[in-house]
């Protein structure tokens, strides 16, 4: 697709040679996950380490890859100096196992475990990150991908995953900004970091040959941060996004898009000759930056493939019915330059300035942070519709826990999403069956927005 400047300016806010270490394995295997603080080298070779925080002392965290089908059991054990808890991002869980402390499990404290155990219905490229105090937990670091693999491989030379990051950094120390929670960040467009990242290196480089096809899996684990992605020595197609396959492959023509917590898998062919350098290209203020390079040594193929194939559907993706669809609204209000005047706090209604000085700027339907009602209750198996108005004059990344939808547009839906963004003064329209029962979190994934008012919950029963 194709976006004009206009386009991105609205959607990005721009007016205001390693790979991943496995973990896992087939299914029954359980292992550990680790949170506690580490010292790593971030920063390039020569700068000071950074203390982070991270799953088993890496960034990111282990991948884990499993088949299909198969379950996800792990322990977590909490050597942070705060409670914590896991959000296995995109899976389709049962609730008791979605992470989100305070409502479907207590934060695990410091010195304590919590095991999880669930089933992965959906093949695809997941995450799984920090759901306690997010907005800090995720931008020190805590964060890894989960991979679950189709039955049969797709016709593919190698499979990369590349978890983009950012880091808001001092480059004389090597610290984190401890600002997490600072006001300009919780009522403006979130913490953006100074310092890029792809699976915790700034320069990324791996090796590829000519007519090679590549699968790459692309994980937006920043804070707030929504990258604007070309290619470059490459030709190449979506095939999935937040983990869902396209029914067709769609060519990768310009610019795309990858906001906070969103997910794309590319299958790209190698165009670029042997000796040449192919690219996936981050434009930041109107400037190519290469975000992750591929030295392309020899030639695997003396031509290059034809389109390929969709990948397999996963379970449960047909469309919700339009017509007998439960109707629902959500207005995004707040923010710097906001209208908002007034919202409602722990059930009374709070001043705009009474927000702020209790770190409120934000609300959904005129509720600033987590009410205890939900924003709505469906019955298992029931269709949804719900109007999203953004009246703020930034950006979101509106994510739902459990379940996936898809966006309307003239009674035509778009792909299944668990994560939309949705650009200043837009109005989307997504649809979805509410058919994991259980408390499900619906938020901004602007991890400061949600912090500071712009989440809420929906009940299916």
């Amino acid at each position: 697709m194709t976006y004009s400047r206009r386009e991105f300016l609205a959607l990005t806010g721009a007016a205001a040679g390693l790979g991943f270490p496995r973990a896992g394995g087939a299914s029954g295997t359980a292992w550990s996950l680790l949170a506690r603080e580490a010292n790593l080298q971030l920063l390039p070779e020569g700068y000071p380490k950074t203390r982070v925080w991270a799953y088993d002392g890496t960034i990111p965290g282990n991948e884990i890859r499993i088949p299909q089908g198969s379950r996800v059991r792990k322990q977590l054990v909490n050597e942070l100096t705060e409670g914590t808890s896991v959000h296995w991002h995109g899976i389709r869980i049962d609730n008791t196992m979605d992470g989100v402390s305070g409502i479907t499990q207590d934060a695990v404290p410091p010195g304590a475990t919590f095991d999880y155990d669930f089933a992965v219905p959906d093949a695809g490229t997941y995450w799984y990150h920090a759901h306690n105090r997010s907005f800090e937990q995720v931008g020190r670091g805590l964060s890894g991908a989960l991979i679950v693999e189709e039955p049969r491989s797709p016709d593919v030379d190698a499979d990369h995953v590349l978890l983009l990051d950012d880091w808001l950094i001092d480059p004389e120390t090597g610290r984190l900004a401890e600002n997490f929670g600072q006001p300009m960040q919780m009522s403006h467009g979130g913490r953006t970091g100074n310092y890029v990242t792809t699976n915790g290196t700034y320069d990324l480089t791996l090796g590829a040959r000519q007519n090679e096809r590549l699968r790459l899996r692309l994980i937006n684990a920043s804070n707030a941060r929504i990258f604007a992605l070309g290619i470059q020595g490459l030709s190449g197609w979506t095939v999935a996004l937040d983990g869902m396959p396209l029914p067709t492959p769609q060519p990768v023509e310009d610019v795309f898009f990858l906001g906070p917590a969103q997910r794309a898998d590319l299958f790209v062919d190698v165009t670029a000759q042997p000796g040449e350098t192919a690219r996936i290209l981050r434009i930041d203020r109107d400037e190519a930056i290469p975000q992750v390079s591929f030295s392309v040594t020899g030639q695997g193929a003396k031509v290059q493939r034809s389109a390929p194939a969709p990948l397999p559907s996963n379970p449960r993706m047909a469309p919700p019915d339009l017509g007998s669809a439960t109707p629902i609204k959500l207005v995004m209000a707040g923010g710097a330059m906001g209208r908002m005047n007034s919202a409602v706090l722990n059930g009374e209604r709070k001043t705009f300035r009474e927000l702020a000085q209790a770190g409120y700027f934000w609300s959904l339907n005129d509720v600033a942070n987590i009410p205890d009602t939900p924003l709505a209750t469906f019955s298992v198996g029931e269709p949804v519709r719900m109007n999203l108005t953004n009246d703020t004059v930034f950006p979101h990344a509106m994510h739902l826990h459990g379940m996936h939808f898809r966006a309307v547009s003239d009674k035509q839906m778009g792909p299944m999403r668990d994560t939309l963004l949705i650009a200043a003064g837009e109005t989307r329209e997504v649809a979805f069956i509410a058919d994991n029962p259980g408390k499900w979190l619906f938020h901004c994934h602007m991890l400061e927005h949600a912090a500071s008012g712009m989440t809420t919950w929906i009940n299916v029963t």
